[in-house]
């Protein structure tokens, strides 16, 4: 599986666990009790990572009935990381359709009747709401749309691997801001912001139109700058779901989407009028640290390859000398 393809790093702990007996420490310390269902078979492994407001956790459990007492006063998020997980939740059963999120302190009780993987993703307190998460105490599991549960899913385990591979990246705040970022605005999908929260008819209309020009404005202003939605939501005075409701109404998309799509057309626009910087630096100059995946929307956008777009736009550039 996945974790075959890590080794731990300064950003990234890794643990692998052959038996129970070595993995009932590490589960004590997170007020969890585990009944194995298949002593014979076991097997268990976790990565974290940390970024600045949230931390990580991909797990590998076994075979298991499970009861744990979470305490996420920040909020915290679980999702299945395969299509084949298997589990109950108090009696309610659970697949990969479906995405479990608590925030403050409830008691667990799970049972797992094969190996599964899963992520968990704590959030801190000092993250500003963003309007997942109604009333404290309480644990929902939300059938989840599968687009967005997928995304969410690959850049979990895309941020594992460059945590992997080149954790750099996590030491200085800005390179980490715009993981956890995306990895927000993943989120937001996954909760299906609705666009009519922002209120009724002809107002809410025009109010989402002005906060969507306040958008564009702010990133014509600040074009290389990098854009966190909770510091739009802050600027503009409103919450960062009534500022994807918005986008969603006005657009047709997610904030996720058009932030994406406002940070291609700008790499675009300087890979065209570059005479001498690197596609990796004008992709990484609009937020695009994942080259991989920077390319692969660039190319289902504008069907070239970035280099072709910088190669055209130099040719240009000595045909104008």
């Amino acid at each position: 599986m996945f974790f075959d393809a890590l080794a731990p790093s300064s950003a990234l702990q890794l643990v692998r666990f052959a038996d129970v007996d070595a993995f009932r420490p590490a589960e004590s310390l997170e007020d969890a009790r585990s009944i194995p269902l298949d002593v014979t078979n076991f097997a268990a492994a976790r990565a974290v990572v940390n970024l600045p407001a949230c931390r990580i956790i991909v797990a590998k459990s076994f075979a298991r009935i499970l009861d744990t007492s979470y305490r996420a006063p920040g909020g915290m998020v679980i999702l299945p990381m395969t299509d084949d997980l298997r589990a109950t939740s108090s009696g309610v059963n659970l697949d990969a359709r479906f995405f479990v999120a608590l925030r403050g302190n409830h008691d667990c009780h799970f049972v797992e009747p094969q190996i599964s993987y899963h992520a968990l993703i704590m959030f801190s307190p000092l993250l500003r709401d963003r309007g997942w998460f109604d009333r404290a105490d309480k644990l929902w599991v939300r059938v989840a749309d599968s687009a967005a549960q997928l995304h969410a899913r690959q850049l979990v385990l895309d941020i594992l691997r460059t945590a992997s591979v080149e954790p750099h990246m996590f030491e200085t705040t800005e390179v980490a801001g715009h993981l956890q970022e995306g990895l927000l605005l993943a989120l937001d999908d996954l909760f299906r912001i609705d666009p009519l929260a922002v209120g009724g008819a002809p107002i809410a209309g025009a109010r989402c139109a002005k906060l969507v020009q306040q958008i564009d404005d702010y990133i014509a202003a600040y074009p290389t700058a990098p854009i966190y939605t909770a510091d739009l939501a802050g600027a503009f005075g409103v919450s960062v779901r009534t500022l994807s409701g918005a986008v969603t109404k006005v657009r047709g998309m997610s904030l996720h989407q058009y932030i994406r799509l406002k940070r291609l057309w700008a790499t675009r626009t300087q890979l065209l009028r570059s005479s001498g910087a690197s596609v990796a630096t004008c992709a990484r100059a609009q937020g695009f640290h994942h080259l991989g995946e920077f390319a692969a929307a660039y190319r289902a956008t504008f069907h070239e390859a970035p280099s072709a777009t910088l190669a055209r736009g130099r040719q240009t550039g000595l045909s104008a000398h």
